[in-house]
């Protein structure tokens, strides 16, 4: 089971179609450092359907080899186009990848019929364990609570990352554990982490657990110990973060702010994939002063 914080990880690059790997370098080991349970490579906050398949691959191989089995290392695999999931699982799991993270189909909408079956179709082609992540607000598609049930005789799906925001929602998945006691469930939403663990939660996949893993990791031991002041002074904190994705008029503000505060802590760029921009300097400066405020930034 991967139960705690599995920050989904930036794609740092140095330009277009080109990985900083000493930035991912600095970052890996800033996460570990920080006591993650894991990172999740390739996915939303990773920019995955920017990036080429030879950058995506690039990124698999690079990010198992600076990790060295020190934490689980999953890797998102979804794609408009079936073969190229396959393919790119295959890759990963080649390269030494511990599990695969499958969202719906995006672009074209699937029904959930259409999805049960790709998901029956495309699992048994993929040589990993198989997280899935429901992501509604950018693939347009739910993994409705019965098609989560009839996919739970799937031996090798393993659990479900949910950013659905949907509390309701991700309580319902929890309880489906009581069929699959092997799953673990995490959420997205980085602060809910505190309802998501009362629900029966087993962690968070955090995007701000790139700039300040100890703050996530301290929360989630707190709920999960018990220790209530560790909690909630990590939870105040968290609270304040939350700020930074407030800056900026666009949707990439949550990924360009995540890549401003890694470029500010002197980590790596803050250059996104195309077509985003990086923040101009006065949204930088806003990054800066937040984290200055919490004690983050000299």
């Amino acid at each position: 089971m991967y139960q705690g914080i599995v920050p989904p990880l930036v794609t740092p690059l140095s330009a277009r179609d080109t990985l900083d790997i000493e930035g991912l370098e600095r970052l890996l080991e800033h996460v570990i450092a920080g006591g993650v349970s894991g990172v999740f490579v390739l996915g939303t906050t990773g920019e995955a359907p920017s990036l080429s398949y030879r950058l995506r691959r690039q990124m698999i191989t690079e990010t198992v080899r600076i990790v060295n089995h020190r934490i689980p290392v999953l890797v998102g695999v979804a794609d408009t186009s079936f073969v190229e999931s396959v393919d790119l699982a295959k890759h990963a799991a080649e390269s030494g990848v511990d599990a695969a993270v499958l969202t719906t189909p995006y672009y074209f909408p699937a029904g959930q019929t259409e999805l049960t079956a790709y998901v029956q179709n495309i699992a048994p082609l993929i040589p990993l364990p198989i997280m899935l992540y429901n992501m509604p607000g950018l693939t347009k598609v739910w993994y409705e609570i019965e098609t989560l049930q009839k996919l739970s005789s799937i031996d090798s799906i393993i659990g479900v990352k949910d950013s659905s925001g949907d509390l309701e929602y991700f309580g319902k998945v929890c309880q489906l554990k009581s069929l699959r006691t092997d799953w673990s469930v995490l959420i997205g939403p980085e602060a809910m982490l505190p309802e998501s663990v009362a629900l029966g939660g087993d962690g968070g996949v955090c995007g701000g657990a790139n700039a300040l893993p100890r703050l996530f990791v301290d929360c989630y031991e707190g709920l999960r110990d018990g220790d209530q002041e560790k909690a909630a002074k990590a939870q105040a904190d968290i609270n304040a973060f939350q700020a930074i994705y407030d800056i900026g008029k666009y949707a990439s503000r949550h990924i360009k702010a995540t890549k401003s505060a890694l470029s500010l802590l002197g980590i790596c760029s803050d250059l996104p994939a195309d077509p985003f921009h990086r923040f101009l300097e006065p949204e930088r400066e806003r990054v800066a002063t937040i984290l200055r405020s919490m004690g983050a930034l000299a």
